[in-house]
């Protein structure tokens, strides 16, 4: 029996936490580009044009130093070389139509890509343009309200440091439910704890290098007709 695709509303609920994490965190990058000085017009471009989250934060103080367009490219494709390898996973489920899997390539963050790995492998061409579609929307929207409360109010922005972290806390969740998996989350862990001991300045950096190396010796493991 052929499975009927998942409706956009389940798959609105699926990026329901990216929501949660990407409206303040796109608010807190259109207020602080609009603080710096910068249009409010350009701060909803970028969000729309680039789309780079990490990076977004990063331009504001490069902008607002004068540093040349060639250096902000350059550590933008540095800070977003790791989507590379998110693209390369998914070379067999990019959407047959060419628009689609064109924005699926462009829009595909980490956020994301941990949505469409938690769905079965079957039903990741037809819905990556739209789960992508509706986390950049949710982006986008928290951009345009940081640009309104930037024009208008000096509010302070303690505690949205942690925004971040608890978003990919629940997206870590989404996936151990979906994989019944905790070998990745020790592997994480424990990668962490070694970096850390190791260079503390640099533990992120390494951590992740551990853990893609721990991904390609681990053998691939498949549950429920996923992969």
């Amino acid at each position: 029996m052929t499975r009927r695709p998942r409706n956009p509303l389940s798959i609105s609920s699926l990026t329901a936490p990216v929501a949660m994490g990407y409206i303040p965190l796109g608010a807190v990058f259109g207020f602080l580009f609009v603080q710096a000085g910068g249009s409010g017009w350009l701060a909803l471009a970028s969000s729309l044009l680039i789309y780079a989250g990490a990076a977004q934060f990063m331009m504001v103080p490069m902008l607002a130093a004068s540093l040349p367009v060639s250096a902000i490219v350059l550590a933008t494709l540095v800070l977003n070389l790791r989507h590379v390898f998110y693209g390369l996973s998914l070379l067999s489920s990019m959407p047959v139509n060419r628009w689609q899997r064109l924005y699926g390539i462009f829009a595909l963050t980490d956020e994301s890509y941990s949505v469409l790995t938690a769905l079965p492998a079957h039903e990741r061409p037809h819905r990556m343009a739209l789960v992508c579609a509706l986390n950049q929307a949710w982006w986008v929207l928290g951009t345009a309200l940081g640009v309104v409360l930037g024009a208008r109010a000096q509010i302070g922005l303690t505690g949205l440091d942690f925004v971040l972290a608890a978003l990919f806390a629940v997206l870590a969740v989404a996936q151990w439910r979906t994989r019944r998996d905790v070998i990745p989350i020790w592997i994480a862990l424990a990668s962490y704890g070694i970096a850390l001991v190791a260079l503390p300045s640099q533990a992120l950096a390494i951590a992740i290098g551990l853990s893609l190396v721990a991904s390609f010796v681990r053998p691939a493991r498949t549950t429920g007709g996923r992969t």
